[in-house]
């Protein structure tokens, strides 16, 4: 009686041990698929962010070069286009906490806890 009841607690002990094995490689995968999707997302913005900054710089020569030729003078076109940048660059600094930090950490929040949701729902 007393070799069976601790072979039962040998057995009961197992599969605790195997239990929590088991929910450690899952935290372990769900760790590693969530960093790896917010990795993928932030190499997806920054490689557009490349792109855009690109088109927006080569737009800024251009138009330096249109200012140019309103002004009379290749100094006076790039002046005025980094004038506009300076504003630009201004009304950002003010505006950053809505239009720069908020929609980040919604986009980040949104890819960490996506996977959640959908769990739920499959379950």
């Amino acid at each position: 009686m007393m070799q069976e009841t601790f072979a039962k607690a040998e057995e009961l002990a197992g599969h605790v041990r195997e239990y929590i094995h088991n929910r450690l490689d899952v935290a372990k995968l769900d760790t590693a698929e969530k960093t790896s999707k917010v990795a993928a997302f932030i190499i997806a913005v920054v490689t557009v962010a490349v792109f855009i900054f690109s088109f927006i710089f080569f737009a800024s020569v251009a138009l330096a070069f249109v200012f140019s030729r309103t002004t009379g003078s290749l100094a006076g076109g790039f002046l005025i286009v980094a004038g506009i940048y300076l504003l630009i660059g201004i009304i950002i600094w003010l505006l950053k906490d809505r239009i720069i930090q908020l929609p980040i950490m919604n986009a980040l929040l949104k890819q960490l806890f996506r996977e959640e949701e959908d769990d739920d729902e499959e379950n």
